[in-house]
């Protein structure tokens, strides 16, 4: 986490291979949590949802994913594509393209 005024880059320092997603916290202040995800070819694991206590709003910066929500909601995100869950939503990554890093940034903060 860069906690100075050194400017720093979301795309660097990403491994060319992923074994599981990585998560890089960026910020992390009172009611608020910035983080970076990369997935490469990765998904919830099977009959996991995630049901955070905190909203999440996220934008895909590269790459495409496809979320589901309990309700049967599905929808493919393209770079760019952003999404508001309330906490408490249950939801799931069904999965993240396999030929390229997907780059999320994701804001948690107090519901």
């Amino acid at each position: 986490m860069n906690h100075s005024t050194d400017i720093a880059n979301l795309f660097a320092d990403i491994p060319a291979q992923l074994p599981q997603e990585l998560s890089t916290r960026l910020l992390d202040a009172k009611n608020l949590r910035i983080e970076r995800i990369v997935s490469y070819g990765h998904a919830s694991e099977p009959d996991f949802w995630y049901q955070q206590e905190e909203h999440e709003w996220v934008i895909l910066l590269t790459g495409g994913a496809l979320l589901r929500w309990a309700s049967g909601r599905e929808e493919a995100l393209a770079p760019g594509d952003y999404v508001f869950i309330p906490a408490g939503e249950k939801h799931r990554v069904e999965g993240t393209l396999a030929d390229e890093h997907s780059v999320w940034l994701a804001v948690f903060f107090a519901a």
